[in-house]
């Protein structure tokens, strides 16, 4: 395959990626179940998070699962154009979460199109994700410090498994997932960041 083909591919992955990451599951499930726009509910934020604060469990529990198929899907199936357009496309589902064009560009935090990407790339470490974050919530009470702390983990956790490349890819997520995360940081620092089961 020459070099110019194989950047169309990325390319593609790319965009293939971005446009199926920026489907904004949060928002489309609550306007169907007649609850307005979820930005004007609770911090506003798109996520799962968000949506359990309307009440409605099972919306939050169909957005997570949403949001976190998206970056599967995008993944498994770039796969089919090779092991780069995969990671490619992992990176603009990603990307497509946070910065949804459909939103103006304004989307979610990322943490669960970021295990959902994890989940195509390699479960392994989507799998560490999970017990990091589980481990630290139940310890903590706090989703934010829970998602900092495992999204931070699981870059080491992919080098430890002998994937550097991807584990590079995955530092670049995780920086986009602290840098959403400021506002919680902001919070967890100050001591009035809110936990999980807190309502308001």
């Amino acid at each position: 395959m020459s070099d110019e083909v194989n950047m169309l591919y990325l390319l593609g992955a790319l965009v293939f990626g971005y446009l199926l990451g920026s489907i904004p599951f949060g928002v489309i499930f609550t306007r169907m179940a007649g609850l307005g726009d979820i930005r004007k509910v609770g911090s506003g934020n798109i996520g799962a998070t968000n949506v359990l604060r309307t009440g409605r469990k099972g919306l939050a529990a169909a957005t997570l699962l949403g949001d976190a198929l998206k970056g599967t899907a995008a993944v498994l199936i770039a796969a089919r154009w090779g092991e780069h357009a995969a990671s490619v496309a992992a990176l603009g589902a990603f990307l497509g979460h946070l910065f949804p064009v459909w939103l103006g560009f304004k989307g979610g935090k990322g943490v669960a199109t970021f295990i959902g990407v994890l989940i195509g790339l390699n479960w392994i470490a989507a799998l560490i994700f999970a017990a990091i974050w589980l481990g630290v919530a139940f310890a903590s009470r706090y989703s934010s410090l829970s998602a900092l702390v495992a999204s931070a983990a699981t870059p080491i956790a992919l080098w430890l498994l002998g994937q550097p490349a991807l584990a590079g890819m995955v530092v670049i997520l995780a920086a986009l997932l602290w840098w959403k995360h400021s506002a919680n940081i902001t919070r967890l620092l100050a001591g009035t960041e809110g936990k999980i089961g807190q309502k308001g």
